[in-house]
């Protein structure tokens, strides 16, 4: 994928890890982006961590209940007081499998602070014991890290992100020990407040996406790391693996991800991460899995979901879709309403 201007101007920065130790900057961002209630939490120890499938038509039901106006209202009501709101949907997909292996895990107040909230979604590989490791305990890794450094001078929050991602996948590999062959994508997005800006930081490793609404437009706030991208190829091939039928070692179909620690010579886990600056042209941010993603295309959700106030109604019209567009996988969807 290549990286280029969004429209977003200097207000959105993107960075690329190449290593652990190597990154590269972009002067822009690339182009292309449980349970069905509200969680309010008002502590960072608290979290919506999911460990199975919600029940579709229990959120069906629930999601259709109620008039547009009684929505806004509602909604009107959690910004007042929150500044944003969250609405999820999940699905195991039976058709297709098995077991439910995604996770996720949002916050309010996250550092105790009105209008900063975490927010994230783990696809789990191999197992689900990555996933779940992952959704009980990266904001817990991550709000450490925010009490030690966020006070520092000219601290960089990108590179908090990045550090946060490369701690996780180092605790992962030690908590892992007798699953050593789970691992898991991830998205996660953090929104702070900044000398009375909003700003949305948000970090991926694997091809779970954030598309981010601007102008009814999509923009992609994320990477697909996938072993059919030349660079990422390029990438194994330089530390001695391969890339067969897209798949890294021809095993793995992601190149980068939490866990795996067989692997992890050639699965890295630092990510790509971005900065933006949103406003009132943002109503939306949109958290997936590639469940989502494979069938459905950035602008697509964006365009779904635009007339829709409620999050929760949002995120379970893209889990539909998805459905009714025969996605192979497991699916969960995070949206989260940034203005109205």
């Amino acid at each position: 994928e290549a990286t280029g201007g969004t429209g977003l101007g200097a207000a959105a920065v993107a960075r690329h890890r190449l290593s652990s130790g190597a990154e590269r900057h972009d002067a822009g961002l690339a182009t292309s982006i449980t349970s069905s209630g509200i969680e309010k939490c008002d502590s960072p120890d608290d979290t919506s961590s999911i460990e199975g499938s919600t029940s579709h038509s229990l959120i069906e039901a629930e999601s259709s209940s109620g008039s547009a106006d009684d929505d806004l209202q509602c909604v009107l009501k959690d910004m007042d007081e929150y500044e944003f709101v969250v609405g999820v949907a999940e699905d195991r997909n039976k058709r297709c499998r098995r077991t439910m292996e995604d996770t996720h895990a949002f916050i309010y107040n996250y550092e105790g602070i009105t209008g900063h909230g975490f927010f994230a979604i783990f696809d789990g590989h191999a197992g689900k014991a990555a996933a779940d490791w992952c959704g009980q305990h990266f904001h817990e890794v991550f709000g450490r890290i925010l009490e030690e450094k966020s006070e520092q001078a000219g601290v960089d929050f990108q590179e908090l992100v990045n550090e946060a991602f490369l701690e996780v996948d180092r605790q992962l590999a030690e908590a892992l020990q007798q699953g050593r062959s789970s691992g898991c994508t991830a998205i996660m997005a953090y929104i702070r407040k900044e000398d009375n800006k909003r700003v949305l930081y948000t970090g991926n490793v694997g091809d779970a996406r954030a598309v981010l609404s601007h102008k009814n437009r999509a923009v992609r706030l994320s990477y697909d790391h996938k072993g059919s991208d030349h660079t990422e190829a390029q990438r194994i091939l330089d530390v001695g693996g391969f890339v067969m039928n897209n798949r890294v070692n021809g095993v793995l179909a992601v190149t980068r991800a939490l866990g795996d620690s067989s692997m992890k010579e050639f699965i890295i886990g630092a990510p790509y991460t971005t900065r933006t600056e949103i406003g009132v042209d943002n109503p939306y941010l949109i958290l997936a899995c590639d469940g989502l993603w494979d069938v459905c295309s950035d602008q697509e959700a964006v365009e779904l979901v635009k007339e829709v106030v409620c999050p929760t109604k949002a995120s379970q019209l893209l889990l539909e879709h998805a459905l009714q567009k025969f996605s192979t996988d497991n699916i969960s969807v995070m949206v989260v309403r940034l203005n109205v």
